[in-house]
């Protein structure tokens, strides 16, 4: 695998005595993580394939059961690993769209060319997403396209922005 796995989940608890797991789903709806038949896993120092056998919605959460895993047990093993899928299996984000993942580690810089650090990750809020830049101090900036968010440069690694900061 060339590129870094995207991170879709975790495996957040134990759902029953057969196996299955909650799973804690980034995605939007939650329930579309079980739209990928083979999930990565940490494992040590690299990602482990695991199939997905079942899966459902389960009231406001996600429970699944992996080829393989047949007891509470086996499934104990699991709770705290991150759900990942290879990149090229998501599917292509439309113009002016972007994964998370492909955001995180970016420059950005305000739009006079004063540089602010680097997307350290992306949080959800009610109103927008925000990043959190990391720099010479920590600033949470909304992810408003064509109102903060300038442009988009994923081939140079840059976000130009249009936020004052103090």
């Amino acid at each position: 695998m060339t590129t870094q796995p995207v991170v879709l989940g975790r495996i957040s608890g134990l759902f029953g005595v057969r196996g299955w797991v909650k799973v804690y789903s980034y995605t939007e709806p939650r329930e579309a993580v079980l739209d990928y038949g083979r999930w990565l896993l940490p494992d040590g120092d690299g990602w482990q394939e695991a199939t997905v056998a079942e899966g459902r919605r389960h009231g406001k959460s996600i429970v699944a059961r992996l080829a393989g895993v047949a007891d509470r047990d086996q499934a104990a093993e699991l709770v705290g690993r991150e759900i990942a899928v290879r990149r090229d299996a998501l599917p292509e984000t439309d113009n002016g769209e972007y994964y998370w993942s492909d955001l995180e580690g970016l420059t950005v810089e305000h739009r006079d060319g004063t540089e602010l650090g680097r997307v350290a990750y992306l949080l959800e809020t009610g109103a927008n997403d925000v990043m959190v830049v990391q720099g010479e101090t920590e600033r949470l900036i909304p992810f408003v396209m064509d109102e903060v968010i300038l442009g988009v440069d994923l081939a140079n690694g840059r976000i130009e922005v249009d936020w004052e900061w103090e």
